[in-house]
């Protein structure tokens, strides 16, 4: 796993294809969703990582597939809207 991560943007969805659509290499993807295909997705696409928000947590196996792949998964409480103010106060 990476020490840092290459944060280039962000984006937000819960739809596979409009992430698959729109989401660029080395955005954060903000999301609700926690099964194992948003792994597969970030892979394809080469997210920079998972945040998903709202308390939701990953599903074991997507956790084990991130963890074999070496993809970031965050959780945050968060709404995407809130996170999404941090982050672009961060610069991001």
């Amino acid at each position: 796993m990476p020490e840092e991560l290459d944060i280039r943007g962000c984006y937000i969805g819960d739809l596979l294809s409009n992430v698959m659509a729109q989401a660029q290499p080395g955005d954060l993807w903000l999301t609700v969703m926690t099964n194992p295909n948003i792994v597969a997705v970030t892979q394809l696409l080469g997210l920079a990582g998972i945040v998903i928000l709202e308390g939701h947590k990953p599903m074991d196996e997507a956790l084990e597939r991130a963890g074999k792949e070496g993809i970031m998964i965050f959780s945050s409480n968060d709404s995407a809207y809130t996170l999404a103010g941090r982050l672009q106060a961060m610069g991001i």
